[in-house]
């Protein structure tokens, strides 16, 4: 993998990561998917656009976002 690894680059540029996406996405593929790069980073991307951006978070944003989507945050975002 590039060792160059920015925020925005092309997900099809992070050669040799596992994407993940949570088993509660759909079968239409809207998902948003992750992958643990080297050195600790996540990589998050649109799974309808997988060649599109990668948006690249430190492990420490990602655990306060997940942290705050596991206290109901987040809730309201998309409520009915």
């Amino acid at each position: 993998m590039d060792h160059d690894v920015y925020n925005g680059m092309a997900a099809t540029d992070l050669n040799g990561v596992a994407w993940q996406k949570s088993r509660h996405s759909n079968s239409q593929g809207s998902c948003v998917e992750f992958a643990r790069l080297p050195g600790g980073d996540v990589a998050v991307r649109n799974s309808r656009f997988p060649d599109g951006p990668a948006l690249v978070y430190t492990r420490a944003e990602i655990e306060a976002m997940l942290l705050g989507i596991k206290d109901g945050e987040f809730d309201h975002l998309v409520a009915g």
